[in-house]
């Protein structure tokens, strides 16, 4: 399995980026896909993930800016990320648990597969 997350760059307070996840080994469209971010000297944290079932769960940090997305025919999730601020800074890494249930999707020991992260920057 692998997840290749890219997209990430340099953006301005109040702009909109969308990152992508590219899967192999595994179908997005079955178990669990998430996005997590870690800012410098923070935890790894949640922000989004789409449950197989078709819902959709985010942090509070990010309801209402932030929507997970999939495209199954290119077996990728994407993020679209709307009115950055500096707080949201981080490297976003993309992860997949196959038999992951509602209750723990937020937790990253729940997830078996990572992506490498790719790098979001928002100035201000």
């Amino acid at each position: 399995v692998q997840l290749q997350a890219s997209g990430g760059g340099l953006v301005q307070t109040g702009d909109s980026l969308r990152i992508s996840c590219a899967a192999s080994g595994l179908t997005v469209r079955s178990g669990v896909m998430g996005w997590f971010r870690q800012a410098p000297g923070k935890e790894r944290e949640f922000v989004a993930a789409s449950h197989w079932s078709g819902n959709a769960y985010y942090a509070d940090s990010v309801k209402g800016r932030f929507t997970i997305s999939r495209d199954n025919a290119k077996n990728t999730v994407y993020l679209q990320m709307n009115s950055l601020n500096p707080e949201d800074t981080a490297v976003y890494y993309c992860a997949a648990g196959p038999r992951i249930i509602a209750s723990t999707l937020r937790l990253a020991k729940s997830y078996d597969y990572w992506g490498q992260g790719t790098l979001v920057t928002v100035s201000s």
